[in-house]
């Protein structure tokens, strides 16, 4: 039933992906009781999360990991290919620093644990609102969450500079800050054209294809300091 003073059009929806039936009517149940939420959908496997999202386009996908069919990770994989224009919140049992690591470098925006669904509301509309959710807090700066996590995957052995330009690893810097192309070119005292560049030649030397992961693979791999 639509809550008192927002139509269920105007409430942002979510689709449950899980194939514990138990914990599908906990999340549901909890949601019921939210104004600014609706569930429109839930899938049982990872295959049918997939199909779901590209037929109902919620706003938030709350997605497990270990399903049958096709586990989360890969159901991530999936809707970054098909560059879907939602949000996902891994929602799992336990999900350690490198599997939150993984998830973000898929386009997840947060990754709450099953056992504080206390913060299931709150990490909704965080990421609604353009920020990340891990753990028990929002994180509006994606460069302190990047940092944390490097720490937590614990410290790298110092490596090869991978071909890297001393001005190439000025930009890196400066991405993993989380500054735009704007800002780059503004510090750096160069054009956006030639960060687009430095960008490019970045990605390929390093293997890398979103930001993200540059800035992940940066602060592990000691490209900058932390």
């Amino acid at each position: 039933m639509s809550q008192p003073g927002i139509p269920a059009s105007q409430k942002h929806t979510v689709l449950l992906a899980d194939d514990d039936p138990i914990v599908r009517e906990v999340v549901r149940a909890r949601l019921s009781g939210a104004a600014d939420f609706q569930v429109i959908g839930e899938a049982e496997d990872g295959r049918a999360a997939v199909e779901q999202v590209e037929k109902l386009h919620p706003d938030v996908l709350l997605l497990d990991l270990l399903m049958p069919n096709l586990p989360g990770i890969d159901a991530l994989h999936e809707l970054a290919n098909k560059r879907s224009q939602g949000h996902t919140i891994v929602f799992s049992s336990a999900a350690g620093p490198q599997q939150i690591v993984q998830a973000l470098q898929l386009g997840a925006r947060g990754v709450l644990s099953k056992n504080q669904i206390a913060n299931l509301e709150p990490a909704l509309r965080a990421v609604i609102a353009g920020k990340y959710w891990v753990g028990d807090r929002e994180v509006s700066d994606v460069a302190t969450l990047l940092r944390e996590l490097a720490q937590k995957l614990g410290d790298a052995e110092p490596r090869r500079n991978f071909g890297l330009t001393q001005r190439e690893v000025e930009v890196i810097g400066l991405v993993t800050e989380g500054c735009s192309n704007r800002e780059v070119a503004s510090r750096l005292s160069i054009t956006e054209d030639t960060v687009k560049r430095h960008l490019t030649n970045i990605f390929d030397k390093v293997g890398m294809s979103t930001r993200l992961e540059l800035a992940l693979f940066a602060l592990k791999n000691k490209l900058v300091t932390g």
